[in-house]
């Protein structure tokens, strides 16, 4: 039993099986012994000293742990297991205060470490329910520095520096291992009373985490924050606090990151109270998340503000309900109402307010994006919801997945921000590190991954390489798009030298992925470098790219090393002063150059191949930076260019709502009898190289364009309407 102002301490000391002192609790080891004494504050008296082993899952113990604790595993053998050490525990330090005639108590340790790094993270590990008393304790060096101000800073404090400065003559040769630790303690304690110190502020280990909104005007200090890396997909907030357990984690304070398709992308963003909690995550850094092991990183508070902070009102009052569970509803219909989506769920998972606890997602114009985010009340609720995974609304099955606030505003402030029709910003040139560039030449250090899933992003390739992704370098995995723009089920991967990708070959060849085994080979940039400029790598050799495709192809890398490049043909469409050009010649096409402007990776991605930026561990995930160019540069650029893309002059029609599975013929057999050719359509992809259901459409004049607006607009593709709009 504890009180706020308890009338006892217990003190505590612990060790592990591994790193001791300062590095207590960072190498993940299992505690091995407890030592405890109850401490009489207002008689000055003491109880039994308790000395307990504890028979640890891995006994194998680190040379430091031999040497200090003079342990060892067969001893440890023959102790009990860590559940049955926390009840022999909370007995006897029951049993010792009612001989002491006292009824409160309240642990005091030497540090954070060994509650917060051990037993904690420990006990959850295994799923056990630790005791309210370790929710609560003291920290005997920030009390000894409060006692006496004029002592080592708390971070220098150990129990022998303390028991020095108080010229405290005990001999830690003479007694056991944490025996002479306790002992020393509490006679710390003792001189501490006399000089009339009070214990009335203990340190506080949070219970469980708090959600809650983030507002984009809040400050955040950029020394509580850090980046969790190598997350399963699947974590939620909840899932991240446990990792961090011991740890007080700030209300709201887990942001999930995602990616460009929406979809979370295996790091987070997490917010402690104050800099010593952040200090102790980051010891934490390749802990264990079940099988997978989680990197840890600084992070700054406008990265989090940045995935976390929102300034929608109808945002604000949706996660205004505290202590809810939020549910993450992916695929709707885009006719679906509250009543529908209610209805789905059923009674069995009833919403919080009703209507009120449903929040769907919409693009700026109100078109609604297939999104909703759901209310619950309780864990039961939401796991009853969470059955309904992938069951039919309407004629589409629906996905369902927990959800945070964060992720609320991640995704609201994506889509409303998303323009109608996608533009890209003035020409600028990318700054990148020089040793970073696209690889040429005969030595074999790449990599071409054969037989990909056509699902498979960028995670999940680098989940298939496994501990290699440490040897990718930097931009340098490659997805390889076709002709259509569509997932070709090939990519290169850059490896740091010929070795690493040897060893990869080697490793990986025929390896699963998802349902299908992939084929892994190594190769040069050379071999590389032809493949991404459209040409074909085949048994009998290279086979060059084609002269001249319609459609949007991989960008010409060889042309400038150290960039990703999107064609003229793309970029001219979404530049105003040069939507409609003038008309080209087959032979002029035939014998320039292909024109090329330069834009940032994430506006690149949305229209062709791209080069993904994969940061090599240790160092912290950044993001490539840009500045803008010259506008010399600029007038050097837009002279330079040789052939525009359209066809002829005319006007631009853009058609939303197709059927994912059309195709050129398909929209010209819509358009029959306006005088089209297939290259007059271009078909637009997402961010992962799928169908948007949506394309632009050259028609020869603007009379012809809004005769067809007129005339087609609303008509069936299949058993879809078409939109069409005159842009």
């Amino acid at each position: 039993m504890t009180a706020s102002h308890s009338d006892s301490l217990v003190v505590l000391f612990g060790a592990t099986a591994g790193a001791y002192g300062a590095k207590l609790g960072s190498d993940e080891r299992e505690l091995i012994l407890l030592v405890w004494q109850v401490v009489d504050l207002q008689n000055k008296k003491v109880g039994t000293l308790h000395k307990s082993l504890v028979k640890a899952d891995n006994l194998d113990l680190s040379d430091q742990c031999r040497e200090v604790s003079g342990l060892t595993p067969e001893g440890l053998g023959k102790a009990e297991p860590l559940d049955r050490v926390l009840q022999q525990f909370s007995q006897l330090v029951s049993s010792d205060l009612k001989v002491l005639g006292r009824s409160s108590y309240t642990l005091c340790s030497d540090g954070q470490l060994l509650i917060r790094q051990v037993i904690h993270p420990e006990t959850s590990k295994k799923n056990f329910l630790l005791s309210d008393c370790f929710y609560s304790f003291y920290d005997l060096r920030k009390e000894f520095h409060t006692c006496y101000p004029s002592s080592a800073a708390v971070k220098d404090q150990t129990i022998k520096t303390m028991a020095e400065y108080l010229g405290l003559g005990t001999d830690e040769a003479e007694e056991d291992f944490g025996v002479w630790q306790v002992k020393t303690m509490v006679a710390i304690i003792f001189s501490m009373l006399s000089e009339d110190h009070i214990f009335t502020e203990p340190e506080t280990v949070k219970h469980k985490y708090e959600t809650g909104p983030c507002s984009k005007s809040e400050t955040v200090d950029s020394e509580t924050v850090i980046r969790a890396r190598g997350l399963p997909w699947q974590s939620s907030d909840q899932d991240i606090a446990r990792f961090f357990k011991g740890l007080n984690i700030a209300k709201g304070g887990v942001a999930l990151c995602l990616n460009s398709q929406g979809r979370r992308n295996g790091e987070a963003l997490v917010r402690f109270v104050n800099s010593e909690q952040r200090d102790l995550a980051l010891e934490r850094h390749k802990h264990h998340m079940g099988s997978r092991y989680i990197e840890v990183y600084k992070a700054t508070g406008e990265e989090f503000l940045k995935i976390a902070g929102g300034t929608s009102n109808e945002v604000a009052q949706f996660l205004s309900k505290e202590n809810q569970v939020i549910i993450r509803m992916r695929g709707l219909p885009f006719t679906a109402t509250q009543e529908d989506v209610l209805g789905f769920l059923g009674p069995e998972c009833p919403v919080t307010g009703g209507k009120e606890g449903l929040l769907f997602v919409k693009y700026p114009d109100g078109r609604p994006t297939g999104d909703a985010f759901v209310l619950f009340s309780c864990e039961e609720y939401a796991q009853n919801a969470l059955k309904k995974h992938k069951e039919i609304l309407g004629k589409r099955y629906i996905e369902l997945f927990r959800s945070t606030a964060a992720e609320v505003q991640q995704v609201l402030n994506r889509y409303m921000s998303t323009p109608l029709i996608p533009t890209l910003p003035t020409p600028i040139i990318p700054v990148i590190p020089p040793p970073y560039t696209i690889a040429t030449g005969s030595v074999r250090d790449c990599v071409r991954l054969r037989g990909l899933p056509y699902t498979a992003g960028i995670d999940d390739i680098l989940e298939f390489m496994g501990d290699a992704t440490g040897d990718i370098k930097p931009h340098g995995v490659h997805m390889v798009l076709n002709q259509q723009g569509r997932p070709s089920g090939d990519a290169f991967i850059q490896m740091k030298s010929a070795d690493k990708a040897f060893m990869v070959a080697q490793k990986c060849h025929k390896k699963m992925m998802k349902d299908r085994y992939v084929e892994v080979f190594q190769c040069s940039g050379e071999e590389m470098n032809f493949v991404l400029m459209g040409g074909t790598l085949n048994r009998s050799g290279l086979s060059p790219p084609p002269c001249k495709l319609p459609c949007l192809s991989p960008p010409a890398y060889a042309a400038f090393q150290t960039a990703a490049v999107i064609p003229a043909e793309a970029a001219a469409l979404y530049q105003p002063q040069a939507l409609l050009p003038s008309t080209r010649t087959p032979q002029a096409s035939a014998a320039a150059p292909p024109t090329v402007t330069y834009y940032p990776a994430q506006a690149a991605q949305l229209y062709m191949n791209y080069t993904a930026y994969y940061p090599s561990p240790p160092v912290s995930p950044t993001t490539v930076g840009y500045i803008a160019a010259p506008p010399g540069a600029v007038a050097a650029a837009a002279t330079a260019t040789h052939t525009p893309i359209l066809p002829q002059p005319g006007a631009l029609v853009r058609m939303q709502g197709l059927p994912y599975n059309t195709g050129m013929k398909e929209i010209l057999s819509f358009f029959q009898g306006y005088q089209l050719q297939a290259d007059s359509i271009l078909m637009l992809y997402n961010f992962s190289g799928q169908p948007s259901g949506e394309a632009l459409v050259t028609f020869p004049s603007l009379d012809l364009a809004k005769q067809a607006v007129a005339e087609r607009n609303g008509q069936l593709l299949g058993s879809h309407s078409v939109q069409l709009y005159l842009v």
